[in-house]
């Protein structure tokens, strides 16, 4: 008895002296280790005459349980103390302003769409959307574009098979619109579109953003009303613009339109070839073939159509010289808009 007091004894003046957490292992090992002095009494068990080894195998086991019990104590002790100096000695001054974290913006292409469709949108479009695999037949076919139309060179198609084809223009969204829906009709279509060219100034994958009207009396000066009204909401009132006959399977007549060159003014550059202008469009009046084959009455009604590339509009608006940056994802380009 009086060996297991002396260790109970030991071990209370030691465990009083132990200030940080890292000291209670060695604390630990020192008596219920291994080789700790309280295990060391279990190899004695086996001296001892046999009507006392379990009352002497008790008492170690007594001994062990006060060692380990006051051990636990100590450490949650000791755990609260280091977490109370640390709180104190790492304070957060929360009257400090937060850290600004950088944020992400608009890409051009993204804002041009946007901006050109909440114009249309308030002269009473709706927005429509169609697939970008798309079948021949509302790519091209019913767009007065038949099977070895010269057209089909200047499209550039990516043929995914004979029927299907990446759409080479938003304009079979206006076909599935007057399939579906009968006139009247006031609709555009964003979205994107695919054609084998790639330079300096095309790639193979861009935006357009296309439009549709069809009612009963609309004419020639109702599309260049629209058109007028568009272009100068985008750049700016003193907008000046021209148009000029062109030609396109699904529109007739059909024309081209021009815009006061926004490098130069009108005086004449490299990027309007000195001729003050800047082609940004197309349009015409709905060629009634087109009208037909959507089983639209050609007699009753008519309409117009335009459409026009987004990158060609966010480089003049913005005056970008090169197509490359919208996809070269620099960051200080980027964060201009």
């Amino acid at each position: 008895m009086e060996k297991f007091e002396s260790i109970r004894a030991e071990f209370l003046r030691e465990i009083e002296s132990v200030s940080q957490t890292r000291e209670l292992e060695s604390l630990r090992l020192k008596y219920i280790g291994s080789k700790g002095v309280v295990t060391s009494l279990l190899k004695e068990i086996g001296k001892l005459p046999a009507d006392e080894r379990k009352s002497f195998g008790a008492r170690v086991n007594e001994l062990k349980n006060f060692v380990e019990a006051n051990l636990s104590s100590k450490k949650e002790k000791l755990l609260s103390i280091e977490i109370e100096r640390k709180l104190q000695s790492e304070t957060i001054d929360i009257t400090l302003p937060g850290r600004a974290l950088p944020r992400g913006t608009v890409h051009p292409i993204s804002k041009t769409m946007e901006e050109i469709s909440d114009i249309f949108i308030n002269l009473g479009y709706n927005i429509e959307y169609g697939p970008d695999i798309e079948l021949d037949k509302y790519n091209f076919e019913m767009l007065n574009i038949p099977k070895l139309h010269p057209a089909r060179d200047m499209q550039a198609t990516f043929y995914i098979s004979d029927e299907l084809v990446l759409r080479t223009h938003t304009s079979p969204v206006q076909v599935r619109t007057m399939l579906k829906q009968k006139p009247p009709i006031k609709i555009i279509s964003p979205g994107t579109v695919y054609r084998c060219d790639s330079d300096a100034t095309h790639t193979p994958m861009f935006h357009q953003i296309e439009g549709l009207l069809i009612d009963k009396g609309v004419s020639f000066s109702d599309l260049k009303g629209t058109i007028e009204y568009f272009l100068k909401s985008f750049f700016g009132e003193r907008t000046s613009t021209r148009f000029r006959a062109s030609y396109f399977p699904f529109t007739e007549p059909s024309a081209e339109v021009d815009i006061q060159c926004q490098m130069c003014g009108g005086s004449g550059c490299s990027v309007c070839k000195n001729t003050g202008f800047l082609e940004v469009m197309g349009c015409g009046m709905v060629n009634p073939v087109v009208l037909r084959n959507a089983g639209i009455d050609s007699e009753q009604f008519t309409g117009f159509a335009f459409g026009m590339g987004v990158e060609r509009m966010t480089m003049l608006k913005y005056r970008i010289p090169d197509l490359r940056l919208f996809f070269e994802n620099d960051i200080r380009f980027l964060r201009q808009f």
